[in-house]
């Protein structure tokens, strides 16, 4: 993947551009499923610099031949990139268009299901738990005519197993947090939608009261037309009508009849999705404990770090002043040697 050095514009001044990153980062297109919606993503090592949501009002507008920005009226800020070529700015921009227009195709299909939904006899229909995020495309890399960045850091040290634990488990925290959301959402819009359906059913059952009530005056009509033999014919074909009548409001009753069963159905998902979300509300809970847990741990491994340290540095210092003791013996024995040597010579 390419990467970009990414800026924000100063929220005081609202001139100058201020460095996010130390480095060129990787700057990503992706598509959240699920809130139908797409983002622009980078992270800087676990701290996420931009997370930008697309919409069909945005403009992404080149400065300069490798530095371009656009505006984020959500986050309130500006954010900036910088690119190592023209190519891979260009090539950023393109897919800028081709995401805004997914963005407002997306908008306008949410808007229609919207419409629909919106009319009583619309069913209700609960959201798909898929994956957050799906990556789509990536941009360009460093930029010359951008603030300058500092580009040599120090070299981080590498984490140890625990650590590793813990910056999983965060992940999995974070992952468990969205779907919680996204069940959450999903249980409001079936809340809505039992409301309606429970609405509608009462009125089901007055139509259908009504059709009952109609039916047996239709059978008691065509009795009494019976009972007239000097208007048989015409009492004949009265008689066809209101059969007619009848069976069409029969159908009419057992198509009712099938709308309600299907309303229960969608009442047994409804509590499906509440005990869904009630299980991944305690399995974030038992994250949020292991989280705990490897915090006490990981300072546990920082104290003993530290203590090690110390020891060897006193360690080190016990060496240098035993080499020290050992250089004047050293220098001693050479003065008792020379002074021996001496003494033989003259004797």
């Amino acid at each position: 993947m390419g990467s970009a050095h990414v800026f924000q514009i100063d929220p005081n001044t609202k001139k100058n551009w201020v460095p996010t990153s130390k480095h060129a980062v990787t700057v990503s297109y992706f598509y959240d499923s699920t809130r139908n919606v797409y983002r622009i993503i980078s992270l800087d090592g676990s701290k996420a610099i931009i997370n930008s949501t697309i919409t069909p009002n945005m403009t992404f507008t080149k400065t300069s031949q490798k530095f371009g920005q656009w505006a984020d009226s959500r986050a309130n800020t500006v954010y900036g990139l910088g690119f190592s070529s023209e190519h891979h700015l260009s090539k950023f921009a393109e897919k800028f268009q081709e995401f805004k227009e997914a963005a407002r195709l997306a908008k306008e299909k949410s808007q229609e299901k919207m419409e629909l939904t919106s009319t009583p006899s619309q069913e209700s229909a609960g959201g798909d738990l898929q994956s957050p995020l799906t990556p789509e495309s990536i941009n360009g890399t460093d930029d010359e005519r951008t603030p300058d960045v500092t580009q040599n850091s120090e070299p981080r040290p590498e984490p140890t197993q625990n650590a590793l634990s813990f910056t999983h488990s965060a992940a999995i925290s974070k992952h468990w947090e969205a779907e919680l959301a996204t069940l959450k959402g999903n249980n409001a819009k079936l809340t809505a939608a039992l409301l309606e359906s429970t609405a509608n059913v009462k009125q089901w059952k007055q139509q259908l009261a009504a059709y009952q009530e109609e039916a047996e005056r239709l059978h008691k009509r065509v009795t009494e037309l019976e009972c007239v033999s000097s208007q048989a014919n015409a009492v004949h074909t009265h008689k066809t009508e209101l059969n007619q009548t009848i069976q069409e409001l029969e159908e009419t009753l057992k198509v009712k009849e099938e709308e309600i069963e299907r309303l229960k159905q969608e009442i047994d998902n409804a509590r499906e999705l509440q005990e869904q979300r009630d299980s991944l509300t305690q399995k974030l809970q038992e994250v949020e404990i292991r989280n705990k847990d490897l915090e006490g741990q990981l300072s546990d491994l920082e104290q003993r770090l530290e203590k090690s340290q110390n020891e060897q540095e006193a360690f080190r210092n016990n060496l240098k002043t035993l080499l020290e003791i050992l250089d004047g013996k050293i220098f001693e024995l050479t003065e008792l040697r020379d002074n021996l040597a001496k003494l033989l010579e003259c004797s």
